[in-house]
């Protein structure tokens, strides 16, 4: 009958199909029988970022007070992060650490969270796009393609992911997570992206401490970045050359 399609004609349209699928997807077998399909380059439901900006955190160890868990606290508020069960099932994406030299007996305390690398090993070793880089210097995890491989937690150098491995209550809206996947600091990115500071900012401020400045890293005019011109300062394992956005100062 004129008009109709030809077994050829299926045949022919059915791998144009299946080039194009190929052409925009990249199959990965992580385990036998388990094929995921990896989309495009994971990319944050914000509006469009640059790398004409990138965001840091400066610490002052000489501010941060021992035993104040004011940023803690705050971070656990903004996202969620309600303490209950058994340790090791706890979400932390802050942590406050004292620090002792032994030999000359000097105490600080700091707190210690993503360190928002500029090379960072999390997304280096991610098989499936979950962690990823902002164009602004943030580091994030996509919840929705995260398989909770927990590999990014292996790459960590400053353990500064968790795993949520039970059920979860009190979710927040501006930062939802999932059982079975991971996730660690984001910089508060829904606030940055309204024009605010981290929550962990604020509340230091908020308690007079004031040891946590937030800002463009970039910007040669910004409060951290005259902070960093003006002090020597320190970045966690400067060895392992990651460049994070995470400064301190006194240690």
């Amino acid at each position: 009958m004129s008009g109709s399609p030809t077994d050829q004609d299926t045949d022919t349209s059915r791998r144009r199909f299946l080039g194009t699928v190929a052409g925009s997807v990249a199959a990965l077998t992580v385990a036998p029988g388990v094929l995921l399909v990896r989309t495009a380059e994971a990319k944050p439901n914000a509006q469009p970022v640059s790398n004409a900006v990138r965001w840091g955190l400066l610490v002052d160890t000489d501010k941060c007070t021992k035993g104040c868990d004011a940023c803690v606290s705050a971070c656990d508020k903004e996202h969620g992060l309600y303490k209950k069960g058994p340790a090791e099932d706890q979400a932390q994406w802050i942590r406050k650490v004292e620090v002792k030299n032994p030999k000359t007996g000097y105490e600080f305390s700091l707190p210690v969270m993503c360190q928002h690398c500029e090379k960072p090993p999390c997304v280096d070793v991610c098989p499936t796009g979950a962690s990823f880089r902002r164009a602004d210097g943030i580091v994030l995890v996509d919840r929705h393609i995260c398989i909770g491989c927990r590999y990014c937690m292996m790459a960590c150098p400053y353990k500064a992911r968790s795993f949520v491995a039970e059920n979860l209550h009190h979710q927040v809206a501006d930062s939802p997570r999932g059982k079975g996947t991971v996730g660690g600091c984001n910089m508060c990115v829904h606030r940055v992206d309204e024009n605010e500071n981290p929550a962990c900012v604020d509340a230091c401020d908020a308690d007079g401490h004031k040891a946590l400045i937030f800002g463009d890293l970039k910007d040669p005019n910004s409060e951290i970045s005259k902070q960093l011109a003006k002090y020597k300062t320190t970045q966690i394992r400067e060895d392992l050359g990651l460049d994070p956005g995470v400064y301190y100062r006194g240690i």
